[in-house]
């Protein structure tokens, strides 16, 4: 009985011994992989982000406008500037090819690779809702012509919080209305400051440059600057805002008629905002 108990001990301690080096061995390849995602990490900072390039500076033709006193800078080394190219071509991700890779890779374990393809799939929602609302605006505004090679869609892809569409009208006399909707927190809350705060008293003040007004229902802030002109900013929502930029318009009801031709209403639906 006795040896029946000290083989079975001697087994119990063996199996716990192997259980144990298999903890170790797990949390060994677990910090290996998060080293390898966090170098990972740091090359891709690298190529992109500019910390490093070839010459080491961490600035590309750092000293001079074409690479007089800098190593690696365009036309330094007797090196040809670029007078051609057509640039990259814009191509939203593909929102079902990345879903599909997302689970893929989640029922692999490669949880890296899985929120990556979410985030890019992410983006391509995003892009795909800021061009159909591009689209919906007019193609003029108070005998102002959009500017197509203006139009711009971005996104950080990161839950709604870097959305931006933008649209340039120009007209005559260097006339031109600027119109941004954007997914900015940031911003919406400095808009809202001014509309919960004191507004009646700087309204009155003889210095007055901004005053609360409202576009189609919705409360706003409108502001003048003699160097910029007119800005008008109408929060839609709980995250997201209309700003009008009017450049060289002779008068506020000249500004706010701009506005009016804008769907705030189907932008805020678009947005999926309450």
């Amino acid at each position: 009985m006795k040896i029946k108990h000290a083989s079975a001990l001697g087994v119990a301690l063996f199996l716990g011994t192997l259980t144990s080096q298999a903890q170790v061995l797990n949390r060994l390849k677990q910090r290996a992989g998060d080293r390898t995602e966090q170098k990972a990490g740091q090359e891709i900072d690298k190529l992109f982000g500019g910390k490093k390039n070839r010459d080491g500076t961490g600035q590309s033709g750092e000293g001079g406008a074409n690479g007089a006193g800098g190593n690696g800078g365009v036309g330094g080394n007797n090196n040809p500037s670029n007078n051609g190219g057509a640039g990259l071509i814009s191509t939203p991700p593909d929102v079902k090819q990345n879903l599909t890779d997302a689970e893929a890779a989640y029922k692999k374990s490669s949880y890296g690779e899985a929120r990556y393809a979410v985030q890019q799939a992410m983006l391509g929602v995003e892009l795909e809702i800021g061009n159909k609302i591009l689209k919906s605006l007019p193609e003029s505004v108070v005998g102002l012509n959009k500017d197509a090679g203006a139009d711009q869609v971005t996104s950080t892809g990161w839950g709604w919080a870097g959305l931006t569409i933008q649209r340039e009208y120009k007209g005559a006399k260097e006339k031109q209305l600027n119109v941004i909707v954007a997914n900015n927190s940031v911003m919406m809350a400095g808009v809202n400051a001014y509309l919960t705060s004191g507004g009646y008293a700087q309204q009155t003040s003889g210095d007055q440059n901004w005053k609360q007004t409202k576009v189609k229902g919705y409360r706003a802030i409108i502001e003048f600057n003699e160097g910029s002109g007119y800005k008008l900013s109408v929060p839609i929502g709980q995250s997201s805002i209309i700003v009008y930029e009017g450049i060289n318009f002779a008068t506020e009801p000249d500004m706010m008629k701009a506005a009016e031709a804008i769907d705030i209403d189907g932008i805020k639906k678009e947005l999926g905002e309450q």
